[in-house]
């Protein structure tokens, strides 16, 4: 799985749970089957496994409730008067046990908000094959969790998405990825309507005025990985030819909503390139019969179904003419989620605290193979960037190593966060570029054909590095960066030889202390005008044997940060506009990691952004401009420093725009380098919204407004967000209305999110108003409806009174379904604040609410992280203003 954006993913998926199962059984009769045994708060005991499922469903998505009828065939090990099983949700009509053609009726029990089951019966179950039957009915979420429906246009269409928990609110069952068994599907839709799944489609009948699409079976599979596509979709159809590794025609398919069906060929095109780069890569046929590319407009991101990924919309919908960062998700992407074919489908974690390697491995992968299938788009530069964004969760106290127990269900959905992908694919990188490329790709191979259709653990990935490697210290290295967590932080001293003596301790900002941690650190270093050279540091010092001018992380593959000497900081932020692009982004990031801690100074942060930005990487030049743009957004400045940090962005951007060239018209650039067309992305960007550069602002006002009045011409979709951000700012609350009427009636994956994106991060106290408190539409979408509040408080001018909003209307929007507001994800909302004092406001009001909940983990890091934002501007935010200030 792949989300697109991790802090916001918890609050989207899964936004709507229906509202509690209707189970017709008593109180007493549920304590009584409570009282059976313990409940298990996670994973299932032993008693039971599954060997295969029949799941026969009858969907509609016009109607707001699907039935199903499934059968399990399972092995009993012990005899049993109860089973314990996943469902949630589901209005149970009967269940029963099949044993030697006797039937044994059951009665079913929801007995855990999560989706714990329980079968009961009055007779002694015999151990051995018991085969379960299920009738049931349950409702369509409206949210991207279990089976969900969308209204598009005029037409509705349903999907799913299952990871992690969520199969259980489609079809009871043994809602695990260890339980892995072949299933064999039949969809019940009505006439005419497509429908999807993971094996080819075998029959296509009639009954009862309904059209039966029956499937062949699956190769062995886990719930999370189902999945069940039905609409009015329009689909193109191509094969990927005969490779090495394959010697049959992959069919494969674009398939997508009505209104998308003429932006489908470049995903055809990009998804058949991807298979063969990946075919060649794990030496292995793609491990399905065929291969579905699936998008929806809700899904925050991607999902590895096997044979029938499941993309949103602005993902896979596009066209040549696109922009160079939808081409870049593109490409990484599609790359993670075609990976995961192999890494994660095929070969399967046996539980979830192993979930990390299927995402840290894939997110490295998408990185890498995308950069291969289009190099011109310099994705590979992005893992880099994401792993050292990543750092900045890492490095807070509150938190957890990559690799963690998982005893609770509530635990299951905190592995999906920056730490799993940012840092999981970055450690991914460093081990891959320790051992180097062909003995790591080696590796994973022998991983991947010990275990093929099966499940596997840690320990046997780290067992298949370590025996390629032929190095033994490669094991504990990689196992101190999975199973620790934070950042580590090498600093550099000088040893008075010509050399340097480093030392490595934990990172910590100012005003917090981190234990002390040791790692196996590949440490590479190379002088500017050398190669590298690299050693193992797994003690806590070590001595490095480089002169002159010299990059402390070569490559920019290390996962960690470094501290120099002020000279030789110097020294390094004199050349960042020289170095190359990931060496970049790991100066930047030590450099504002550093500040952060109390030791760089205001004028070397300032210094390095300016030489940043003259890096020809895209991603190393608006590196410098970012992280000064923390300081900004979190409010640590005073109204000088703000002053002087907006004629700071503009003397960087406006020259860069100048020569780049400006023209809002649709398909101006279409054809351009990538780099280029980013370069002008960014500087429209902050001129636009940070410096308010007078002139760009007309154009791109009088762009949108053409726009609005009918002229589609005028606006090119780049430019969407900062144009119709503009008209709202100096048009008000009318505007805004205006904007938002545009917004719902358009099904355009890029138009819809940018415009409503422009509305609730208005800034406007009246428009926030508005949006909160009057704003309703049938129109607007459950994960719409949770953007607005998103883009209120993610404003500084809004968020108080978002989160005074939020306080008011907690309950509410928290009990029960069809919210708009999801628990877990709420505490990030609040992360943007820099406050001692308004940390403990937030800790005082979520903590009670969240306690044993999967947002906890949430909640304590966003308490310290606003607590430290708050220390650094107690401590730091006046040197850092007078620096701003200076910038005439």
């Amino acid at each position: 799985m792949r989300t697109l954006l991790l802090a916001a993913s918890a609050l989207t998926l899964a936004l709507t749970a229906a509202a509690p199962a209707t189970i017709a059984r008593t109180d007493s009769a549920a304590e009584a089957a409570r009282a059976l045994a313990p409940v298990p708060p996670g994973k299932l005991t032993d008693a039971v496994r599954p060997t295969a499922y029949r799941i026969d469903l009858t969907v509609d998505p016009a109607q707001e409730r699907f039935s199903g009828k499934v059968e399990i065939d399972t092995v009993l090990k012990h005899p049993a008067r109860f089973i314990d099983l996943h469902g949630r949700d589901l209005k149970m009509a009967s269940a029963v046990a099949m044993v030697g053609g006797k039937r044994f009726p059951a009665r079913y029990f929801e007995l855990d908000p999560t989706g714990v089951a329980r079968l009961t019966f009055d007779r002694t179950l015999p151990a051995g094959a018991v085969t379960l039957l299920f009738d049931y009915d349950a409702p369509f979420n409206t949210g991207p969790a279990g089976m969900f429906r969308v209204k598009v246009a005029d037409q509705w269409y349903s999907w799913t998405q299952f990871q992690s928990i969520d199969a259980r609110a489609a079809f009871p069952g043994f809602d695990e990825p260890g339980f892995k068994v072949p299933f064999t599907v039949t969809l019940r839709t009505p006439k005419g309507l497509t429908a999807v799944s993971n094996a080819p489609q075998t029959g296509l009948t009639t009954e009862n005025g309904m059209d039966v699409h029956r499937f062949a079976p699956t190769l062995p599979l886990p719930t999370y990985l189902m999945a069940f596509m039905v609409g009015p979709f329009a689909s193109v159809a191509d094969s990927v030819a005969p490779t090495p590794q394959r010697d049959w025609p992959l069919p494969v398919r674009i398939v997508t909503t009505q209104p998308n069906a003429p932006k489908m060929d470049f995903a055809m095109r990009g998804t058949k390139d991807i298979v063969r780069i990946l075919e060649d890569y794990f030496g292995q046929a793609f491990p399905y019969p065929k291969l579905d590319q699936i998008s929806t407009p809700i899904l925050p991101g991607a999902m590895e179904n096997a044979g029938a990924d499941l993309y949103n919309d602005s993902i896979l919908i596009l066209d040549d003419n696109a922009t160079t960062r939808q081409k870049r998700t593109f490409g990484m992407v599609v790359a993670h989620e075609l990976g995961h074919q192999w890494f994660g489908d095929m070969v399967t974690p046996a539980w979830w605290d192993d979930i990390w390697l299927n995402e840290s491995f894939a997110n490295w992968m998408g990185f890498k193979i995308g950069h291969q299938w289009r190099p011109d788009l310099n994705i590979q530069a992005g893992a880099l960037a994401e792993g050292f964004n990543a750092m900045n969760t890492d490095a807070l106290v509150a938190g957890r190593p990559i690799r963690q127990p998982i005893e609770t269900n509530a635990q299951i959905d905190e592995a999906f966060d920056s730490i799993t992908y940012g840092k999981g694919g970055h450690v991914v990188a460093m081990i891959a570029g320790y051992m180097g490329d062909t003995k790591f790709r080696d590796g994973v191979r022998a991983y991947m054909k010990a275990h093929e259709h099966g499940s596997a653990t840690s320990a046997d990935f780290f067992g298949a590095m370590a025996k390629v490697a032929g190095d033994p210290r490669i094991l504990p290295a990689m196992q101190s960066f999975t199973d620790q967590q934070g950042v580590p932080l090498v600093t550099f001293a000088p040893d008075g030889k010509g050399g340097y003596t480093v030392t490595q301790s934990r990172y910590a900002r100012l005003g917090t202390q981190a234990p002390a941690t040791r790692w196996g650190i590949p440490l590479c270093v190379r002088p500017v005008d050398g190669q590298q050279a690299c050693q193992l540091l797994d003690g806590p010092s070590g001595s490095v044997a480089v002169a002159g001018p010299f990059v402390p992380n070569a490559g920019g593959t290390g996962y960690y940060r470094f501290e120099l000497p002020a000279q030789d900081w110097d020294a390094l932020i004199a050349l960042a506009g020289k170095l190359p692009g990931g060496e970049a982004l790991a100066l930047d990031d030590s450099l504002f990691a550093s500040f952060q801690a109390g030791r760089a100074s205001p004028a070397q942060l300032i210094a390095g952004a300016r030489q940043l930005s003259t890096n020809p990487d895209s991603y190393a030049s608006a590196s410098g401009m970012d992280s000064l743009q923390w300081f900004f957004s979190a409010g640590m400045l005073d109204e000088a420093g703000e002053a002087g940090y907006r004629r700071l962005v503009g003397q960087t951007y406006a020259p860069r725009l100048a020569a780049l060239g400006f023209d809002p018209r649709a398909k101006a650039y279409a054809g351009e380098d990538p780099e280029k067309s980013e370069m002008r992305a960014e500087a429209v960007g902050k001129l636009a919204s940070v410096a308010r550069d007078p002139a760009l602002r007309k154009q791109l006002g009088d762009a949108a407004r053409a726009y609005l009045g009918g002229d589609k011409a005028a606006l090119d979709p780049a430019w969407f967000r900062s144009a119709f951000a503009v008209v709202i700012d100096e048009g008000g609350l009318e505007a805004a209305k205006r904007v938002a009427e545009l917004s719902l009636g358009s099904q355009d994956p890029l138009l819809r999110p940018a415009t409503l994106g422009a509305v609730s991060a208005s800034g406007q106290l009246e428009i926030a108003r508005w949006l909160l408190t009057e704003f309703s539409d049938p129109r607007l979408r459950t994960s719409e409806k949770l953007g607005l509040i998103r883009g209120v408080v993610g404003r500084r001018e809004t968020r108080d009174f978002g989160f005074a909003w939020l306080k008011d209307n907690y309950e509410a929007l928290s009990s029960g379904g069809g919210g708009i507001f999801f628990t877990s994800g709420l505490p990030g909302l609040f992360g943007g604040y820099c406050s001692v004092a308004k940390a403990d406001e937030i800790a005082t009001f979520l903590r009670p609410k969240l306690a044993g909940k999967t947002g906890a983990l949430a909640l304590e890091r966003t308490v310290e992280r606003v607590r430290s934002c708050g220390v650094l501007k107690d401590a730091r935010g006046a040197e850092l203003s007078a620096e701003f200030a200076k910038v005439k």
